[in-house]
């Protein structure tokens, strides 16, 4: 076997490796997220690179980087963690949705950004179209949680202002205020958004140089911000708006034998776009028509 597609399916069944380490919450190997994308590395330079030769590296660079972060521990390792949230105070962390967005989605924009770069140019008005038809349904989405979580937010407003006039005492709110909620749910939805609309637009740029693989990868890449959106929204700690909440970490129920269903499901979206994206790039790409020679008279 040649040795391009032999790294491409090692990278691949380490990928489904990750993901079931994920899906069980007991990694079968803390690396083989990074083994997956480095694999990836690999096959892209034993398969030749495209031009410019360096996008391709350059956009798996911060990849593998976020995923040496992002290592699960040790199994056993360290002391039981704690996650804190608020204060004392019922403070109210208005870039704490931003955060977590952020920090899901930054290797991912980093990457199609740099590939936009590389890769830039007109697309054709077909795929133009197909790229807004398909970015209705992320904003759409966006738009409906929005509207969910403010109208939970002044329910929750309006419930503690009736017991303080009944009570005639001055209670402690949630700590939500209108003027914080606003920017806080814009700064949440900044980063999964960028992500999609950047990857919608990589897809159209990647489908009209005849990278068909390549851009189906980027538009699962945009399937991929549906998931941090409602992640970013959850960090905010915000009124119970489950009912609208299709890709959170509890749409998908877990189970003791699956504790994790919806994460798996947001790592196998992931890891399969990147494995397109570059099996796209790297493979020839689909042959122009033939032009009939003209007969000689």
């Amino acid at each position: 076997m040649r040795r391009a597609p032999l790294l491409l399916i090692l990278a691949a069944v380490s990928a489904v490796a990750h993901v079931v380490g994920v899906l069980v919450a007991a990694p079968l190997w803390r690396g083989a997220e990074v083994l997956s994308l480095a694999l990836l590395l690999g096959y892209a330079v034993a398969a030749g690179l495209p031009a410019p030769r360096w996008a391709v590296p350059a956009a798996l660079v911060p990849l593998i980087v976020d995923a040496v972060r992002t290592m699960p521990a040790e199994p056993g390792a360290g002391d039981v963690g704690w996650l804190v949230y608020g204060s004392g105070d019922s403070g109210f962390d208005v870039t704490a949705g931003f955060d977590a967005a952020f920090a899901g989605s930054w290797a991912a924009l980093v990457a199609v950004a740099v590939l936009l770069v590389a890769f830039r140019g007109r697309g054709r008005r077909r795929h133009l179209i197909a790229a807004a038809v398909a970015a209705a349904p992320v904003l759409g989405y966006a738009a409906v949680r929005v509207a969910d979580v403010g109208a939970a937010v002044a329910a929750s407003t309006r419930l503690v202002e009736v017991r303080t006039e009944t009570t005639l005492t001055r209670v402690g709110g949630p700590g939500y205020d209108q003027a914080d909620v606003v920017p806080a749910l814009v700064l949440a939805l900044l980063p999964p958004l960028a992500l999609a609309l950047a990857a919608l637009v990589l897809a159209v740029l990647l489908a009209g140089r005849g990278r068909r693989l390549a851009a189906t990868g980027a538009a699962l890449l945009a399937v991929l911000a549906l998931p941090l959106l409602d992640a970013g929204i959850e960090a905010l700690l915000l009124p119970d708006s489950a009912d609208t909440a299709l890709f959170a970490w509890y749409a998908i129920t877990p189970t003791t034998a699956m504790p994790q269903p919806m994460a798996a499901l947001t790592a196998v979206v992931e890891l399969a776009a990147y494995l397109l994206l570059v099996a796209g790039l790297t493979g020839p790409r689909r042959a122009a028509p033939a032009v009939p020679a003209p007969v000689a008279r």
